[in-house]
């Protein structure tokens, strides 16, 4: 499919102006970045409280953000785990004395919210030695006898059934514990009269700090950096030097710029969005590669054309297939921004503005680029072609001075 035939627009031509435009988004970014004293930062980043929650059914996350965010101060996220469900509930940094305050304010909220109404305790969040201590004596009172050796073994088993896979710490029914070895109906009968089944158990609980906040983002700088080196590598092997370096510089400007769009519009930087920028790093190389390979295509049948003629020519050839693959994937993140929700808002963000970014620096930016490198080294060919007939002028006049002189003395 060509939605452009026979294109023929004068890209270069422009690209005073775009550089312009990537200047000026460039100088703003950057501007935001200092006046906010950096990116803002997600609880990956800058450490917090990291809770991770299984429900009994799919989770409501919106339902779960708006109760814990009116009883939790602070920044919060809640981020669903793919494929399960489970939930991570993430707050603003807290020191590690106050870590158990917050983890009961946060069950709590979760309890008034999602949890049973019937004051009987959860039997998710009920341990080995209270479980013993509450079934005691409602198995006495209902007949049934086991020594206190048999009790302790037969809640080990139902605390170890409870808490392994699939199940990992919660059920769905009292009926389920049949399966354990022992468990007879009268026995869920009681658990039954005496527990009651929360919709959710907390799984883990734990403080990511500033230190480990720090290192996470220096791991999202290597491995940006050395993405961006692996294809410098690549491409220098695979067309040339100055190919890879105009390929290189594009993209680490679609990052610049893509960060300060973060900065400027108050947006989190997390791990989702760090993926997302490896993402746009890829995307965008593609697209440039795309526009490189034709230029090399053209070069071997195109000798008489100048080199900017010849890159814009490049440029026109592969424009459809640029509109059409970004234009797809654009309207694709596109949805995703818009009704994908709060949890995916970051991640959508940094691909439509990057796939935005991306395609327009493979042809206004990397192109630029590579015509400005091609000059510079024609230029010095010129220069030292140009140079060198003089030389040897100068030296034929040298032996011409010489032979006079010689040929003077000689009749004299």
């Amino acid at each position: 499919m060509e939605l452009f035939k026979n294109a023929n627009f004068d890209f270069i031509g422009k690209q005073r102006l775009f550089i312009g435009v990537s200047v000026v988004l460039l100088l703003a970014g950057i501007a935001s970045l200092v006046i906010k004293g950096g990116p803002r930062y997600g609880i990956d980043f800058k450490g917090g409280t990291v809770t991770l929650i299984r429900f009994a059914n799919k989770p409501h996350e919106d339902k779960i953000r708006t109760a814990l965010q009116a009883k939790i101060p602070g920044e919060l996220t809640v981020q669903p785990v793919v494929g399960t469900d489970e939930v991570i509930v993430g707050t603003e940094l807290r020191s590690e004395d106050q870590l158990e305050a917050a983890r009961r304010n946060m069950i709590e909220t979760l309890n008034a919210t999602f949890g049973s109404k019937d004051g009987k305790p959860d039997f998710h969040a009920t341990g080995f030695d209270a479980l013993v201590d509450r079934i005691q004596e409602p198995f006495q009172r209902a007949n049934i006898a086991l020594s206190t050796e048999q009790l302790r073994a037969l809640a080990r088993s139902i605390v170890d059934f409870r808490d392994s896979p699939p199940r990992s710490g919660l059920i769905k029914s009292f009926d389920d514990l049949s399966a354990v070895t022992g468990v007879t109906p009268a026995m869920i009968q009681v658990l039954k009269q005496e527990f009651s089944l929360g919709p959710f158990v907390v799984r883990q609980f734990e403080l990511v700090g500033p230190k480990i906040g720090a290192e996470l983002r220096w791991q999202a700088i290597y491995a940006t950096l050395l993405a961006l080196a692996g294809m410098l590598v690549y491409i220098a092997f695979r067309f040339e030097t100055s190919y890879g370096v105009a390929a290189v510089l594009a993209v680490f400007h679609d990052t610049i710029v893509t960060i300060g769009f973060f900065s400027i519009f108050d947006k989190e930087i997390s791990l989702t969005v760090v993926a997302a920028l490896l993402t746009l790093v890829g995307y965008s190389m593609n697209d440039t590669i795309v526009v490189f390979d034709r230029i090399r295509e053209n070069l071997k049948t195109m000798r008489k054309e100048s080199f900017t003629n010849l890159v814009n020519i490049s440029i026109n050839q592969t424009l459809s297939r640029t509109v059409l693959t970004s234009g797809l994937t654009f309207l694709s993140v596109m949805a995703l921004w818009l009704f994908g929700g709060p949890v995916l808002n970051g991640f959508s963000f940094a691909l439509v503005a990057g796939i935005i970014v991306g395609s327009y620096s493979s042809i206004f930016i990397a192109s630029p680029i590579l015509i400005y490198w091609q000059s510079a080294l024609e230029s010095r060919k010129r220069s030292s072609v140009a140079s060198a007939p003089v030389v040897r002028e100068t030296t034929k006049d040298a032996v011409r001075e010489t032979v006079k002189k010689t040929s003077s003395k000689a009749a004299k």
